[in-house]
């Protein structure tokens, strides 16, 4: 996976339902043009008698109210039902892999047990060499296995400590020194949803650092350099979910392994309603950007359906997960802010499959662009891969960037609903992001031989304009130049 999905997924972490793992169908244009419009289920083609046309009329008043109310809830979306993937695991062979995986590691950790091997490793999974350099330092050196349990226990016990009070100093110091470096491996790999982090109060900054660092750990596990064939891979990735598992069932002791899993026992606990199926359906995600292994990932999306499922998996998650932590404004709920929370999801995953055209193309082998949209505008593959930019690319990227564009705009409804403390974070998320498809436009639509870049300075100078964005005068007065703003064709 792109280290970039990351650095920008937890962006939708502000208005998604914690308790759901659903994603938007494909948007249907004439539906958006025709917002209210009744379903044509609704609409009769047959001649109807003056004695059943009132009854008929006003049944059909009351099922579309019913589906008004509906969509204006997010129990569907503007063109349909909202999409549960989970149906979709069961026949997957990347479910079926993980779950042998799953097998081969517990019987090995059984027999591990039973020989009384309780051997604790002092690697961190998921923090390569890579990451470290990044970061610039070892992390969790500070401590010892010992200590780790010791704190873990402590948070299990609401931060009371059964000893005495240095031994509650050590702990908090221990806690401490873990967010301190959450936030360092946040700040190396997604210096933009930092930026956005750092406009938050400390409580909910240090939590969505911590369940970043948890995406992070879990990306690298999958990304690791490995032989060609290794499916030590698969084995990692069901150690590390079973380790979930541990952390978040009470029945299993909110069990931690290393000192990077404190913080996520701490925003678990502090956090009661955060759910355990987005982190679950991320490693789903991580699954489909597998190469090598018996066809476990998917390297090309025929359709811009199934587009959507890898969307939701490597960003809707964060915003499943991340939505106890900001909250939503009084007001509003969490169904309700669903749609335009999955709607920016799918804006910041396009967004960087539009600027990484090449890169995917010569590192990765790898196409995103649906097969379908290719095949419209005339675009090979072998186009692609040998960088070569004509009118038919141009003429795709338009189309893309039309697309994306309408996701921003949906997905800017569900600023208000966020908290106030929430607002600012994602609304500057939101426009520094949206203007890396500008960057595409100015460098003539060539995202294959140039990498959109929005620079730290520019970034910096847009928080302002997103902090006037979110106050209700922009509604009636809003920036000059947001008047002059590029928008989506699909209305």
């Amino acid at each position: 996976m792109r280290v970039s999905t990351l650095a920008v997924a937890a962006a939708v972490a502000s208005i998604v339902s914690p308790t759901s793992a659903f994603v938007q169908r494909r948007p249907n244009p004439s539906i958006f043009r025709q917002r209210h419009a009744a379903p044509l289920s609704m609409v009769s083609t047959e001649p109807t008698s003056s004695s059943s046309s009132s009854s008929s009329s006003a049944a059909a008043e009351e099922e579309l109210q019913h589906h008004a109310e509906a969509v204006m809830s997010g129990t569907v979306l503007e063109d349909g039902p909202v999409m549960d993937f989970g149906s979709l695991k069961a026949s997957s062979r990347a479910e079926v892999a993980l779950s042998t995986a799953r097998e081969q590691y517990l019987a090995s950790k059984n027999a591990a047990t039973a020989a009384g091997d309780h051997t604790v490793t002092s690697t961190l999974m998921g923090i390569n060499e890579e990451v470290v350099e990044q970061v610039g330092h070892e992390l969790g050196t500070y401590c010892t296995a010992q200590e780790v349990q010791d704190c873990a226990a402590w948070l299990r016990n609401g931060k009371q400590s059964n000893t005495n009070t240095a031994d509650q100093c050590n702990e908090e110091t221990l806690l401490e020194k873990a967010y301190v470096e959450s936030g360092e491996v946040t700040e190396a790999f997604a210096k933009t949803f930092y930026l956005g982090t750092r406009l938050l109060p400390p409580a909910a900054q240090k939590a969505i650092w911590a369940v970043y660092v948890w995406c992070r750990r879990t990306d690298e596990i999958v990304d690791a350099p490995r032989a060609e064939g290794d499916t030590d891979m698969l084995i990692d990735l069901a150690a590390w979910e079973h380790r979930l598992h541990q952390l978040w069932d009470p029945a299993q002791g909110n069990q931690v392994v290393d000192v990077l899993d404190l913080p996520l026992l701490d925003v678990h606990l502090t956090y009661p309603d955060l759910d355990i199926q987005p982190f679950l359906d991320m490693i789903r995600g991580m699954l489909m950007d597998i190469d090598g292994l018996d066809n476990i990932g998917q390297e090309r999306y025929q359709t811009f359906d199934e587009l959507h499922l890898y969307c939701y998996r490597v960003a809707g998650t964060v915003g499943l997960m991340s939505m106890p932590i900001f909250k939503t404004a009084p007001g509003f709920t969490e169904l309700q802010a669903k749609e335009p929370a999955l709607s920016l999801g799918v804006a910041f995953q396009l967004t960087n499959i539009l600027r990484d055209v090449g890169e995917d193309a010569e590192k990765r082998g790898r196409v995103y662009l649906p097969q379908e949209d290719l095949e419209r505008f005339g675009v090979t593959e072998q186009q692609l891969f040998e960088k070569r930019v004509d009118d038919n690319y141009i003429r795709l990227m338009k189309f893309e960037i039309d697309r994306a564009r309408m996701y921003y705009e949906r997905a800017l409804r569900g600023v208000p609903m966020l908290s106030d403390e929430s607002r600012l974070p994602v609304q500057s998320s939101l426009d520094c992001y949206g203007k890396i498809l500008q960057k595409i436009e100015e460098n003539g639509y060539d995202s294959l031989n140039q990498r959109a870049y929005v620079s730290k300075w520019e970034k910096l100078a847009e928080i302002p304009f997103s902090w006037y964005r979110t106050l209700e005068i922009a509604k009636v007065v809003p920036l000059p130049f947001d008047n002059n703003k590029p928008k989506s064709t699909i209305q």
